[in-house]
C-alpha cells in the first residue's frame, strides 16, 4: 500500500459501521493510542481538527531522552521508565531516532564532579539501554566537542548521550503502521459532538473540514487524546468538571550551524528560571530552546513572545562565542504542553511530565501529560483502560517490539538522517522518473521536489502547509526559505492531486501569512 489519498481514508471513516475504539486527537499520544489498538485488534478510527502533529507534537526539542533533569527531583522511577521506552523507540524505529551526544560545561567549581555523578547515575539507570556512556572532559576536550563554546572560567564538562529525533516524522511511522494494521486516521475532521447510547459515551459526531460533510461515528469507547485542548471534548462530556490540563509554552529559534558546528549538542542545566537550555544541531540547523510560560487558553498557533526569544537569544550568548542577532534567526516557533493540573501552582516547570488516564461517569477515556518518550506506554495504559470502559475484549499490547513504518538500519547518504527509512527508495523512483522532481525546494533547505510529491500521494497531505511545516521541516528549519518554495512545491502538490492554479495560488497566500508567525519581528 504505496499510495494512501485521503479520499481513501475519508471513504473508510464514513462507513456506518460501529468502530471497537475512537480516538479523538492526531498528536504522539492520539497517534500511539491508535497504533496501540489496532495492533490489538480492535476496529479503531482516528480523527484530528488540524493535520497530524498539527500542533505541540511538531513542536518539540526534538529529543528522545530519560529526563535527566528529574534526577535532581528525586523521581528515579520516571526517568528509569522513560530510558526503557527511549530504548524501545530506537529499536522499532532507528531509522528515525538516533544518538546524540551532548557536553554539559561547568563553570563553577565543583559543577563538573556534581554533573558527572548525576549522569552516571543516569547511565547506571539505562544500563544496557545505554546510547553511549557519560566521561568527564577537560576544558580542552570540551572546546574540541564545541568549537564555539565560550572558555572564559571554563573548568571542563560532561559528555553523554541521548536520543534524537523528528516528531513529525515520527508521527506519521505511527499513523503508516496503524494504517497497516487497519486503522482509519483521518485529518481535518473535527469532532463537533458527543454521541450518547444508554447514558454512555457511544461515538462522535465528525465534520469534514475539507469537504464539509457531517456523519456519526459510533463506537464502543472514545478516547479523547486532544493533548492542550483535552478539556474542550471533556467539557461536551461534563461542562462542570474543573480543567485537567494546565498549559505551558516553550519557544525555540532556529540559527546556522555556523553557531554550533559538528552533531555535539550544548545542554546548560539550569537558567534564570529553572529550565534546561538546549543547543542542538538538527537536520544541518542548531536549534535553541526552550522557555516555560504559564498560558491560559489553547491556541492552535502559538507564537513565541519578544520576551521569550530575548531571553533565548541572551541565554545562547553566554555560552557561544559568536553572539545571535535577530537577523539571524531562520524561523523561531513554540508549543504548548498539556501538562496535568496537579499542584505546582503557577509554575509549569515544577509540574510533572507524567501522565493521566481517566474515565468519566459516562465513559469517555482522556489522556492528559506524557511526552514523546513515553507515548507507547501511554498509549498502551489507555487502549487497556479504554477496552475496559467499552466493553471489549482483553487483549494484550505488542507495540513494545512493533518496528515502524520505514523501518531500516541502513545509512542513506543522500539524506543523512533517513527519515523516509524505507520509503527513500519509492521517493527515488519517483525522480528517475521525472527529473525534475530531484530538483532542491531551495538551496537553504534539505529537501526535493519529490518530497512533496510523495507527501501529496501517500502521506495524507492536502494543504502546502502540511508539506512544508510536517511532511518536510522546511518552515521550521528556515522560514523565509519555505516561502520562497512554496509555489514550486503547490505546483507539484496540485498536479498529484488534480487541483488548479486557483488552488495554488490560495495556498501560496495562505503559506506566506502562516510564515510571518514564524519570523521574528
Amino acid at each position: 500500500m504505496n499510495a494512501l489519498p485521503r479520499s481513501y481514508m475519508l471513504d473508510r471513516a464514513k462507513q456506518l459501521r460501529p468502530w471497537d475504539m475512537i480516538v479523538v486527537g492526531g498528536g504522539c499520544t492520539g497517534l500511539a493510542t491508535a497504533l496501540d489498538a489496532s495492533a490489538r485488534g480492535y476496529r479503531t478510527l482516528l480523527v484530528e481538527r488540524g493535520d497530524f502533529t498539527g500542533g505541540t507534537s511538531s513542536r518539540s526539542t526534538k529529543l528522545i531522552h530519560g529526563g535527566v533533569r528529574y534526577l535532581r527531583k528525586g523521581q528515579v522511577g520516571l526517568v528509569y521508565r522513560a530510558l526503557r521506552e527511549r530504548d524501545r523507540l530506537a529499536t522499532n524505529a532507528p531509522h528515525l531516532v538516533r544518538s546524540l551526544p551532548l557536553v554539559v560545561p561547568a563553570y563553577r567549581w565543583g559543577e563538573r564532579t556534581w554533573y558527572g555523578a548525576g549522569l552516571k547515575l543516569y547511565d547506571a539507570l539505562a544500563w544496557r539501554r545505554s546510547l553511549g556512556r557519560s566521561r568527564l572532559l577537560s576544558r580542552n576536550k570540551c572546546r574540541s566537542h564545541l568549537s564555539t563554546l565560550r572558555t572564559d572560567r571554563l573548568r571542563g564538562g560532561v559528555l553523554f548521550h541521548d536520543g534524537q529525533f523528528d516528531d513529525a516524522r515520527l508521527g506519521w511511522a505511527l499513523i503508516r503502521t496503524a494504517a497497516t494494521l487497519g486503522c482509519v486516521a483521518l485529518n481535518y475532521a473535527e469532532a463537533v459532538g458527543l454521541v450518547e447510547a444508554r447514558g454512555k459515551v457511544r461515538g462522535v459526531k465528525v465534520r469534514d473540514l475539507v469537504g464539509g460533510s457531517e456523519w456519526i461515528a459510533r463506537g464502543a469507547v472514545v478516547v479523547n487524546a486532544a493533548g492542550p485542548f483535552a478539556d474542550t471534548l471533556r467539557g461536551m462530556d461534563e461542562p462542570h468538571l474543573a480543567p485537567s490540563v494546565v498549559l505551558s509554552r516553550g519557544a525555540h529559534i532556529v540559527v546556522s550551524s555556523a553557531f554550533l558546528p559538528g552533531r555535539t549538542a550544548l545542554l546548560v542545566p539550569s537558567t534564570d528560571d529553572g529550565r534546561i537550555l538546549f543547543a542542538i544541531p538538527w537536520h544541518g540547523h542548531v536549534l535553541i530552546g526552550t522557555t516555560d510560560v504559564p498560558v491560559a487558553e489553547p491556541s492552535h498557533e502559538p507564537v513565541p513572545s519578544a520576551a521569550e526569544i530575548d531571553y533565548l537569544i541572551d541565554h545562547a550568548g553566554r555560552y557561544l562565542t559568536r553572539p545571535i542577532e535577530r537577523a539571524d534567526i531562520l524561523s523561531a516557533w513554540a508549543g504548548l504542553r498539556g501538562l496535568m493540573a496537579s499542584g505546582g501552582g503557577e509554575d509549569t516547570a515544577a509540574l510533572s511530565r507524567g501522565h493521566s488516564v481517566a474515565v468519566s461517569r459516562r465513559g469517555l477515556v482522556t489522556v492528559t501529560g506524557g511526552k514523546w518518550t513515553t507515548c507507547r506506554k501511554i498509549a498502551q495504559d489507555a487502549v487497556s483502560m479504554a477496552a475496559d470502559a467499552g466493553g471489549l475484549s482483553r487483549v494484550q499490547s505488542v507495540t513494545a517490539r512493533l518496528p515502524l513504518h520505514g523501518y531500516s538500519t541502513r545509512r542513506n547518504l543522500r539524506y543523512p538522517w533517513n527519515v523516509y527509512g524505507t520509503d527513500a527508495d519509492h521517493i527515488r523512483e519517483m525522480e528517475a522518473a521525472d527529473e525534475s522532481l530531484g530538483v532542491l525546494m531551495h538551496p537553504g533547505l534539505p529537501y526535493r521536489l519529490s518530497h512533496a510529491a510523495w507527501a501529496a500521494r501517500s502521506e495524507l497531505a492536502v494543504r502546502l502547509e502540511d508539506v512544508l511545516a510536517r511532511r518536510t521541516r522546511a518552515l521550521f528549519l528556515n522560514a523565509r526559505a519555505a516561502v520562497a518554495a512554496a509555489p514550486a512545491v503547490a505546483e507539484v502538490m496540485a498536479r498529484e492531486l488534480g487541483h488548479d492554479d486557483d488552488w495554488v495560488d490560495t495556498q501560496v497566500g495562505s503559506l506566506r501569512e502562516l510564515a510571518k508567525r514564524y519570523l521574528p519581528g
